[in-house]
């Protein structure tokens, strides 16, 4: 298979923005897709070309594969790299990125349509002898079937889409007299978001955690892991904070996990990067829950810790070319940690923020890396994730990684919207997260939104007599934007615990 010489980023913000700077790295060519609202977005700018595919609803852009497939056509492009999300991990696209013999930078069509469904990936599981939770196999057809599954194995159960992710179509059941509406609920849901009503039901673990193995694997067998994360910090079963490498896995415990994540590997016939995902139950017994045939959101903190780019290594796999290392060169240095920074307000509820990002000046210094998919001056749309940024840190150790993304998220100023940033403080701080005595439950046991209230003192007073000083002699000539800004700016002064 010939060098890629032109790949087309099937995607938006950040994770865009990222695959194109190592595509720049290595001398390939880059074409961007966008909607009408995203004509000026960072990855339109820094692409080489780009093509408009339709208006700002995805359904009318980003997930009609036609119009990415002829946008790759019209451009020259060799291969189209999916990003996380919209069409990464649909198989039905990557068969006809092959029918037009375009490379799909990712796993096989295959893969992804037996990882994409849980209960299949499942059996297929069971099978290779690494386990799951408890519970059902194949589908729920019947009421009567999930009554007798969840007493077999105990509440509280847990009801998950047969298809997608992200918590879509997920519910906790405690007992019985909830089972049914649950289900109904789940079902409903799951259609709405993946057009796939079909759930199974399997056991909740109490107090898990949620741990991942990083994969990567070439056409000639090779497959190698590169060691662990942590991504127990979550809302509403997404993903806030995540670490690498796990701070409570032993060394034994570690290596059992990456052989069965290289089981799951060997089992599917995987190529190219992938996640292999388990729940650990609090005595340290570990389940199979899912493969993400793509690349994940907090991939950069495996790059932290192994010093390889991922992105580089996909396209490598994706000219056919074998990987050049063994697992014995791979080792972990230090400790990284990654903070998603989102245009939500935590204390309410993480519900969403959107609107004009009026500023946004990013930390930086030894060991800060800041992933960036919106600038200064851009609005952030109701219609797309509400991700501004990821920002990471990088120590000798977890302490010092701490330290470092604790300093970071003090230094980093954003105004015009309520972003995750206090939350993110209050878990540096916390010590059931310093001390790593931490589980999925984390915002559930131990966060309360009035935690992150800000206090009417006087630097508030000192900024809203600024603001009307500059008001009064016409230095502001928009007085919304002024005190929009004034505002914003006087809760990151809060949060640096300065005077203005």
């Amino acid at each position: 298979m010939p060098d890629i010489k032109k790949v087309l980023i099937a995607n938006r913000g950040e994770i865009a923005v990222r695959v194109m700077r190592t595509c720049h790295d290595l001398g390939i060519q880059t074409v961007a897709v966008y909607s009408g609202p995203d004509e000026t977005s960072m990855h339109v700018l820094l692409a080489d070309e780009s093509v408009l595919i339709g208006n700002a609803p995805s359904s009318e852009s980003y997930l009609v594969m036609e119009k990415i497939i002829d946008a790759a056509k019209e451009t020259g492009a060799d291969a189209i790299h999916p990003g996380y999300g919209f069409l990464s991990e649909n198989a039905v696209f990557a068969r006809l990125c092959q029918k037009e013999n375009i490379i799909f930078i990712g796993p096989s069509p295959e893969v992804i349509e037996i990882m994409g469904d849980k209960t299949r990936a499942r059996q297929r599981m069971d099978a290779a002898g690494v386990a799951s939770p408890p519970g059902t196999v194949n589908v729920l057809e019947r009421m009567e079937e999930a009554e007798k599954v969840a007493k077999q194995i105990g509440y509280p159960v847990l009801i998950k889409a047969a298809a997608g992710g992200g918590g879509k179509g997920m519910r906790i059941v405690h007992e019985m007299a909830d089972l049914k509406k649950s289900i109904t609920a789940a079902r409903s849901e799951a259609k709405n978001a993946f057009g796939d009503g079909r759930v199974y039901i399997e056991k909740y673990l109490e107090s898990p955690r949620h741990v991942e193995f990083q994969i990567i694997a070439d056409h000639g067998g090779n497959m190698l892991h590169l060691f662990d994360r942590e991504c127990s910090i979550q809302r509403r079963h997404q993903k806030v904070i995540e670490e690498a490498p796990c701070s409570f896995l032993t060394p034994e415990l570690r290596a059992e996990m990456a052989t069965a994540a290289l089981t799951v590997a060997k089992a599917c016939n995987y190529t190219n990067a992938g996640t292999v995902e388990f729940l650990v139950d609090k005595h340290h017994n570990f389940y199979f829950l899912e493969v993400n045939t793509r690349l994940q959101v907090e991939h950069p903190v495996t790059e932290m810790i192994t010093g390889l780019d991922l992105v580089a290594l996909q396209i490598k796999v994706a000219e056919n070319k074998p990987l050049s290392m063994a697992q014995e060169d791979i080792y972990i240095n230090g400790h990284a940690i990654e903070c998603r920074v989102s245009a939500e307000d935590p204390a309410e509820n993480f519900l969403p923020s959107t609107g004009r990002l009026n500023t946004h000046i990013i930390p930086s210094g030894p060991g800060i890396r800041v992933d960036a998919g919106v600038r200064e001056g851009q609005e952030v749309s109701i219609y797309y994730d509400p991700l501004i940024s990821k920002l990471m840190a990088h120590g000798e150790n977890r302490d010092q990684a701490i330290g470092r993304m604790n300093r970071a998220l003090q230094e980093y100023q954003i105004a015009g919207l309520k972003t995750t940033i206090p939350f993110c403080q209050f878990v540096m701080d916390h010590p059931a997260f310093t001390a790593s005595k931490y589980n999925t439950h984390f915002v559930g046991e131990h966060f309360a939104p009035s935690q992150l209230e800000l206090t009417e003192d006087e630097s508030v007073n000192e900024i809203a007599a600024i603001s009307a000083a500059l008001l009064n002699n016409g230095i502001k000539e928009n007085n919304e934007l002024a005190h929009s800004t004034a505002n914003s700016q006087s809760e990151w002064w809060l949060r640096r615990g300065k005077r203005v």
